[in-house]
């Protein structure tokens, strides 16, 4: 059976989440409005699969919710470009630290950020 692997994605959302959600406002402090404001997320799906299942509102098997209503409400679409040259992790940690690391990098480039 094949390992399963986990990649990094990233989303871009529509501005309108700056001004809207204030959790994300104070997640992002230093956010001057001229970049994107993305979300970074890891998974074991391809990243468009990911993409719809938040887009969507999916849920688990036992019901819990597993999309981000950040990204179900302002997800525009998917920012290959930001992640597409990063490879995939062969651990879930791994991956979650990756994006954390990726969501501080892009948050340094002027970028507002929210990842969980």
């Amino acid at each position: 059976m094949p390992k399963t692997l986990y990649t990094i994605y990233v989303v871009e959302l529509s501005k309108r989440v700056f001004t809207a959600n204030a959790k994300f406002r104070k997640a992002n402090p230093h956010y001057h409005g001229v970049l994107e404001c993305l979300y970074v997320g890891m998974t074991s799906k391809t990243p468009k699969e990911r993409f719809m299942q938040h887009k969507t509102g999916h849920r688990s098997k036992k019901g819990y919710k597993i999309a981000s209503k950040i990204v179900e409400t302002y997800g525009t679409y998917l920012r290959p470009s930001l992640y597409n040259h990063i490879d995939p992790f062969f651990t879930r940690t791994e991956a979650l630290k990756a994006e954390e690391q990726i969501a501080l990098e892009l948050r340094r480039e002027g970028y507002a950020v929210w990842s969980n």
